[in-house]
């Protein structure tokens, strides 16, 4: 990845916040690397060095800098607009499947060899993908040394280290600290309950709360999630077990306060709770395409930020979008709560897999101290094959529907259609469309919240057509796709807009 050096320094000297995360200045004289908007003095020309990833900046032997903690800056929105292989390989890298597959199941996932993965990862980002993934795993570490009383053997294979040599030797290297001694620095007020990991996930701002929760609140499911005020709380199945999250925006972080039944899930956690929110958007872009039209121009100076709400689990969007097909938000959460409660009488509680039994687990958190009686239990969205498992009655639709459901399930049970951001969006679109009762509106539905595709336009939606309408643009589907080629690749940012025009 080529960066210009004047535009970088630029960035640099005015600490501007919108490039944290697209690239990290490495200064020569103190060895260490720091995030663009980082409130140090900004150091001199001849003694920085800028690379586009934490990973490369630890490859050419520079240290985290302890101030502006480059390692928890936004993830750049460029692995969110890339369709590429190298962009697919990013989001699946943040959601941990190198420290769960290794680097060759991240090549049989893309379809390269591993000597080609690493070349293609080297070239763009100044490092491979064992690289990308240790830096990965030192936050990881970090994070649990700071929020937590876990053993620091037990943090070490936790966060995918190997050993606990390698785990001593990383942090070393990546904060210049040992893991004891990073502990012993922490401020008694990061120690949380037991059980409770809390984090602040930052974002470029601006960032609009409002429309994120009023569309994740409008369409929560009994069980799954809900919206309790300006919080937003959810269930996830994650590989090795089951965690629930809570997400609270404020002005310059989410605070997210996680409970997970292994801390191995950690980083994928992480990953998708931002995904869930579209914390790595660069909505300053955004918006000043969007903004560039007049029909748009005040709604985007009226809300500016304005996300796209996506998903931690693609088949349950994709479930979402079929049941949805035709009628109402509120239709479609009715029906969705009926083959929720059907699915749970099935297994009783729900079939979900919630990986190693707790005596197993070495690495799973202690339970909480105590727990709400007010606060839901929240368990996630059933797996695929316990939905294909469903009997007729618990569906409550038309059978053509019921079958695309069945269909569709089946499929992602089987391995045969991949519904999270590291899949090829083009490929998963087509596969989609060749389910019985999927066309393109689903699939492109899909596409936005459960593949995170940032262009996505269905110009034959009632609520978009209404919205335009609303704007002053054409309403008609022809028209309204014609018009929209003037806002790419950003299309689906303005769907959004369309929608709450609306």
């Amino acid at each position: 990845m080529e960066l210009d050096f004047e535009r970088c320094y630029r960035a640099v000297d005015s600490r501007d916040q919108r490039f944290d995360g697209c690239f990290y200045t490495a200064v020569r004289t103190t060895g260490i690397y720091c995030r663009p908007s980082c409130p140090a003095v900004t150091p001199k020309r001849e003694n920085v060095t800028f690379y586009p990833s934490a990973a490369a900046s630890q490859r050419a032997g520079y240290r985290a800098c302890r101030r502006c903690r480059p390692d928890a800056a936004p993830g750049s929105p460029e692995w969110d607009m890339r369709a590429d292989t190298i962009g697919r390989a990013m989001r699946l890298i943040g959601d941990g499947v190198v420290d769960r597959e290794g680097v060759a199941g991240l090549a049989s996932r893309l379809g390269y060899t591993e000597r080609h993965l690493n070349r293609m990862l080297t070239a763009e980002l100044g490092a491979g993908p064992l690289a990308l993934a240790r830096a990965q795993r030192a936050q990881t570490a970090r994070i649990l040394v700071e929020t937590t009383d876990l053993g620091l053997a037990d943090i070490a294979f936790a966060a995918g280290f190997g050993s606990v040599r390698q785990f001593n030797d990383t942090m070393l290297e990546v904060y210049a600290v040992s893991p004891s001694q990073l502990r012993n620095q922490r401020p008694a007020a990061a120690r949380g309950e037991a059980g409770v990991i809390n984090l602040r996930l930052a974002y470029r701002p601006p960032l609009h709360a409002e429309s994120l929760l009023e569309f994740l609140g409008a369409r929560t499911l009994p069980g799954v999630d809900e919206l309790c005020g300006d919080t937003y709380r959810r269930g996830m199945i994650l590989p090795h077990g089951s965690a629930t999250v809570a997400l609270k925006p404020a002005a310059r972080w989410v605070f997210a306060t996680l409970r997970l039944s292994d801390v191995r899930d950690l980083a994928p956690a992480v990953a998708r709770c931002r995904r869930l929110f579209d914390l790595d958007a660069d909505p300053v872009a955004v918006d000043g395409m969007l903004g560039a039209e007049e029909a748009l121009r005040e709604v985007v100076r009226g809300e500016p930020g304005v996300r796209v709400p996506r998903a931690v689990d693609g088949f349950e969007m994709a479930v979402r979008a079929v049941v949805g097909q035709q009628v109402s938000v509120a239709g479609a959460r009715t029906t969705m709560s009926r083959i929720l409660r059907a699915a749970a009488n099935a297994s009783s509680p729900v079939a979900l897999d919630e990986g190693p039994s707790p005596a197993s687990r070495p690495t799973a958190l202690p339970a909480p101290a105590d727990t709400t009686a007010a606060t839901t239990a929240l368990t996630g969205f059933p797996p695929a094959s316990a939905i294909a498992d469903l009997p007729d009655s618990a569906f409550g639709m038309p059978a053509a529907r019921r079958a695309t459901i069945r269909a569709l399930a089946t499929a992602v049970a089987d391995g045969k259609l991949d519904l999270e951001p590291g899949a090829d969006r083009t490929e998963t679109v087509a596969r989609l469309t060749e389910l019985p009762g999927i066309g393109p509106w689903t699939a492109g539905y899909v596409a936005m919240r459960a593949v995170g595709d940032p262009d996505v336009f269905l110009e034959t939606d009632l609520a978009a057509r209404r919205g335009a309408a609303a704007l002053g643009l054409p309403d008609t589907p022809r028209e309204l796709a014609k018009h929209a080629e003037r806002w790419r690749p950003w299309r689906s940012y303005a769907l959004i807009r369309l929608w709450r025009a609306a």
